[in-house]
């Protein structure tokens, strides 16, 4: 009688680890349609930014929020250069540091410009070599940046391409244009190269 009761023991406690398993297989698969839901909400294509020269500002800043500072040293240290805006007009923020940082992070700002003009104490001029990119762009406040990172590096992993550079962003409407954080217009970058 007892070894008929360890056999059904046996039995039963194989049913239970198969219904976890299968728990655990529909967690992924709910997880990944999540996933997958949030990417397709991003229109991610691949393009190449021609060359271009720029003006940049390059600092170690105390957390991503202070990007403005840059851009206030910019405006500041060229008032008096009569800088023409480059030809498409960009103003773009390079992420050095590879990865989210809570703090210390080294963000350079870019702007593109036509001309050649002097460096001055902390605006340095510069050409920039076409890089081929990844990239999405989404319309509203800068608090979805994280999940546009997310989708666009997701699309990349899955999509037979490698990332060949630093992530970056480009501002095509931004608080320089509009006090309101509904109608910025912000393009996320990541450089690839096919695999």
């Amino acid at each position: 009688m007892e070894t008929r009761l360890l056999a059904q023991r046996a039995a039963v406690e194989a049913s239970i680890q198969e219904a976890l398993d299968r728990l655990r297989l529909l967690d992924t698969t709910i997880e990944r349609l999540r996933k997958d839901e949030k990417q397709m909400n991003y229109d991610v294509t691949i393009k190449t930014l021609p060359e271009r020269q720029v003006a940049s500002v390059r600092q170690i800043l105390p957390c991503y929020d202070r990007e403005g500072d840059l851009w206030h040293i910019f405006v500041r240290e060229t008032a008096l250069l009569h800088i023409q805006d480059g030809d498409p007009a960009l103003c773009i923020s390079v992420y050095h540091d590879g990865e989210y940082k809570e703090a210390d992070v080294d963000v350079e700002i870019q702007k593109t410009v036509k001309g050649t003009y002097p460096d001055t104490e902390h605006v340095k001029f510069k050409t920039i070599p076409p890089v081929t990119v990844a990239s999405a762009t989404f319309q509203g406040p800068y608090r979805q940046i994280g999940e546009v990172n997310q989708a666009v590096a997701s699309w990349v992993e899955d999509n037979g391409y490698a990332f060949d550079g630093l992530f970056f962003n480009i501002y095509h409407v931004s608080p320089h244009e509009t006090r309101n954080p509904e109608e910025f217009v912000t393009e996320v970058c990541y450089p690839v190269r096919k695999r």
